[in-house]
């Protein structure tokens, strides 16, 4: 980009970026998805509407309010709101070390170009070139329960491991702990917000932004500046889709913008992974209704290997190479035989009274009276077990008793 950090930098300057254009484009107004498939169908590039006059762009049905824009760009026109709006993006885009990654360019994702409302243009921060990896998009839950998150951190781990990129959100719950388990197994991650990269939304995640953006990237469609919005959720939903070959969903009440994830992934042909849950979890009624319209029930990795066989299978990354750390031995990747490591928990470390309980509970709640019943337990003795074993992740208390997580 050119360095427009000097107000004074003089227009032509300014107009020979050969990024600035489609900033512009980016943010006509009155321009949505319909119009600008419209555009592209039409034109070779969006980028001729910057060489149209304005009898022309007006027959091919552009409204005022973006056609004025476009007039004001080829004058040269630097006061124009819409032009000056260009120079400040562009200089905050140099301020904060982003890279823009125009629709054109070839630096642009295949995957995400060939869906009907890709974005004009991106914004990333960190490494571009992870675009082109083969990505997994897994969300679900702000309110995940603890076997939620700790499905999340499981198949996002092993997913990693098997060359996937773990593409989310970077919202709480799932979205984060899919985040983490990527970076903690030494392996990139990609997060799509709804946001400016300037801003670290939600406030609890600015270390994890910085985290990711030093050992994966930050995109967003929205340019430096843009603050949180509702709208802007279901716009980065439709990116973290379309940049992956499938979408996991781990938890997701009825309501949850998960399941505007899933539903924009089936629009655009990818397929659709969904984590069975209790009857009794509220979270996983989403999972269920998935699952029911036709989305793939999933239990394990190889569930989800097996499905995306049509893809080329992605070669696993040796990431800790490429940060300049010493590469450790690499994990052996998930074959179709185990189950997921997080359904087939360890119980060899525990003692007997302990895996009496396991054995007793499931994954609805039982109350104590009942497990007492099942396991012959003493009430003192199946609390002391049952405490140990909430110690350990492996039970949690729920309305009307505990039930195992895993």
């Amino acid at each position: 980009m050119t360095d427009v950090t000097n107000p004074a930098a003089p227009a032509d300057a300014v107009l020979a970026d050969p990024q600035s254009p489609w900033i512009l484009l980016s943010q006509l107004p009155g321009m949505g998805a319909r119009r600008w498939q419209a555009i592209k169908d039409h034109l070779d590039s969006p980028l001729e509407l910057l060489t149209l006059n304005a009898a022309t762009l007006a027959s091919l049905n552009l409204p005022v309010a973006a056609r004025e824009p476009l007039l004001a760009w080829q004058a040269g026109d630097l006061k124009h709101p819409a032009v000056a709006e260009v120079l400040r993006i562009h200089r905050a885009c140099e301020r904060h070390g982003l890279t823009l990654v125009p629709w054109a360019s070839a630096a642009y994702p295949a995957l995400l170009a060939s869906i009907h409302d890709a974005p004009l243009l991106l914004y990333v921060r960190g490494d571009a070139a992870l675009l082109h990896r083969p990505q997994l998009g897994i969300v679900g839950s702000r309110q995940a329960s603890r076997a939620g998150l700790d499905h999340a951190r499981a198949f996002a781990t092993a997913l990693a491991r098997a060359g996937y990129l773990i593409t989310s959100g970077l919202a709480l719950g799932i979205d984060g702990a899919a985040h983490l388990a990527a970076l903690e197994a030494g392996e990139a991650t990609l997060a799509v917000v709804g946001t400016g990269l300037d801003i670290s939304y939600p406030a609890r995640h600015r270390a994890l932004t910085e985290r990711i953006a030093s050992a994966g990237a930050v995109v967003s469609d929205l340019p430096p500046g843009s603050p949180a919005r509702a709208a802007h959720f279901p716009q980065r939903n439709r990116i973290i889709s379309g940049l992956s070959r499938g979408v996991l969903v781990v938890e997701a009440s009825p309501r949850s913008g998960s399941l505007i994830t899933a539903r924009l992934a089936l629009e655009q042909g990818r397929e659709v992974f969904a984590i069975p849950g209790s009857i009794h979890n509220a979270q996983a009624r989403g999972c269920h209704q998935l699952i029911r319209q036709g989305a793939t029930l999933v239990e394990t990795v190889a569930d989800i290997e097996a499905e995306l066989e049509a893809w080329e299978r992605p070669r696993p990354v040796a990431r800790a190479a490429a940060l300049g750390r010493k590469s450790p031995q690499p994990p052996p990747v998930p074959q179709p035989a185990p189950p997921s490591p997080a359904l087939q928990p360890d119980l060899s470390g525990l003692g007997k009274r302990e895996i009496a309980v396991m054995e007793a509970l499931g994954y609805d709640p039982a109350s104590t009276d009942a497990l007492c019943a099942a396991t012959g337990l003493a009430a003192e003795q199946l609390m002391q077990s049952l405490l140990l074993l909430e110690m350990e992740g492996l039970v949690d208390s729920a309305p009307g008793g505990f039930q195992r997580l895993v």
